[in-house]
This record gives C-alpha cells, sequence and structure tokens, in this order.
C-alpha cells in the first residue's frame, strides 16, 4: 500500500438540517459538544495519516475558519468548490494531488466509529486479490434509504443496489473507502462524472473488497439521527 493521503467530503448543503445548516455546514454539526469533522480528523490523525484535503462549499467560510487552527496546521487544508462536483467530481479534480497514493475517501457528514486501523490493515494485508478498493459496509436498519451491496464468499461486491424499493438485504455501503491508484487511473481514462454510487462502483464490480463496521456508522442527515448520535459513546480526540 502506497502512503495515505483523505480527501473528506464536506461540501453538501444538509437540507434536511435545516434550520440548523443555515447557521453551521453539516460537517460542523455538533457532537457531545465537538464538531463532527473534528472526530474525523482526529482519526485519521491518530491512524498516522497526516495529508488531508476537505472539500467545501455550503458555508464554507465556517468550514475555511474551523480548519485555521494551530492543530490542523500543515497537513489539512481546505479545497473550495463554487459549484458542487459530486463525489466522483470532487475526486477527479483532486486528482494530481492523490495520483500515487493509497486515497481515503470518505464523507465526512457520516458519525462513523469503529476500529479504523483494523480497516487500514485490512485493506493493507487481507483484501482479496484482484480488488483495488475497500468499502466500508455496515447493517442497517433502513435498507430503501442505502445503497445496498451483494457480496461473494471472498468480501467482494458482486451487485450494487443504489436505493431501490426491494434491496435483497441489509448489508450498507458506509461511504468510507480506501482506493489504490488502479482506480485513480481508471477513472482518469474516462470522461468526467460527478457520481461514485452510480457511475464508478457499478463498474468495478469484482474488483471492491468490503470491511464491516460492526460499531456505530449513521448518517447524520436529519435531526433525529443528529441528537440519536449525542446518546453514543465518545471516542478520545486528539
Amino acid at each position: 500500500m502506497l502512503p495515505v493521503r483523505a480527501l473528506l467530503l464536506a461540501a453538501g448543503t444538509g437540507s434536511r438540517l435545516r434550520p440548523f445548516t443555515e447557521i453551521l455546514p453539516k460537517c460542523l454539526m455538533p457532537i457531545k459538544g465537538r464538531p463532527l469533522l473534528e472526530y474525523w480528523l482526529c482519526t485519521l490523525y491518530q491512524n498516522g495519516i497526516k495529508d488531508v484535503l476537505v472539500n467545501m462549499h455550503h458555508l464554507y467560510q465556517s468550514i475555511d475558519a474551523y480548519l485555521d487552527r494551530q492543530q490542523f496546521s500543515n497537513w489539512v487544508r481546505g479545497v473550495y468548490e463554487p459549484e458542487l462536483l459530486g463525489t466522483a467530481g470532487t475526486l477527479y479534480a483532486n486528482m494530481p494531488h492523490l495520483q500515487r497514493h493509497t486515497t481515503l475517501l470518505a464523507h465526512a457528514d457520516n458519525w462513523c466509529q469503529c476500529n479504523f486501523q483494523e480497516f487500514l490493515e485490512f485493506h493493507l494485508n487481507y483484501r482479496p486479490a484482484g480488488t483495488i478498493m475497500t468499502m466500508m459496509t455496515f447493517r442497517t436498519c433502513t435498507p430503501t434509504a442505502c445503497g445496498i451491496v451483494e457480496i461473494d464468499d471472498r468480501g467482494v461486491v458482486e451487485n450494487f443496489y443504489e436505493k431501490v424499493s426491494d434491496p435483497p438485504n441489509n448489508l450498507a455501503n458506509g461511504a468510507v473507502y480506501l482506493l489504490e491508484s488502479e482506480v485513480l487511473t481508471w477513472l482518469a481514462k474516462r470522461p468526467p462524472v460527478r457520481d461514485f454510487s452510480t457511475e464508478i462502483l457499478p463498474k468495478l464490480l469484482g474488483q471492491i473488497a468490503t470491511w464491516e463496521n460492526t460499531q456505530i456508522h449513521r448518517d447524520i442527515g436529519t435531526i433525529d439521527a443528529l441528537l440519536a448520535a449525542q446518546h453514543d459513546s465518545q471516542p478520545d480526540l486528539c
């Protein structure tokens, strides 16, 4: 595995969290008094990932001001998008910085608690031969609202269903990925795309390993989910 660089996606408008997101961007929503983005950055730092891009759009000035703290200097940088590019579009736009590295791509508006070191080690040492990325998965109680995966006996994705009315199971895509440089090479040879789930994942079936997070994985995109997160256990912060 090449040295890891991270791209945290934090540009969304958070429309389901209004009116809260008229004041703060979704990634800065507090969980037990600390911004969600801080948990992500501390997790990365504690696991040796110290080259991080954070894409910004909605209320980007607040995110930029937050990142302008001494604890993030020299290893975290905000990247402003005047127009939303989509997950794949953001990856494409930042390809020169990421190309020769393993890339951690994560939606930083998810509340994710897991053994992150185990996730990294699985990708490095244990993912099945022939796979060029690892997808974090989790079990969801609302499978119709998620991207659902079917895996083979090696844990490799063989089918993907993005928010369908009759999903085959409840094993959901957690939107946290480790990508080898082959993924970016594949992307560079194609016209720019926007949506990672519908325009990239279905094209890489058979090459996507999975690692299941059995702890906490929440999309805090609704007020109820944000409130529920306040009752979850809190990890150690850096």
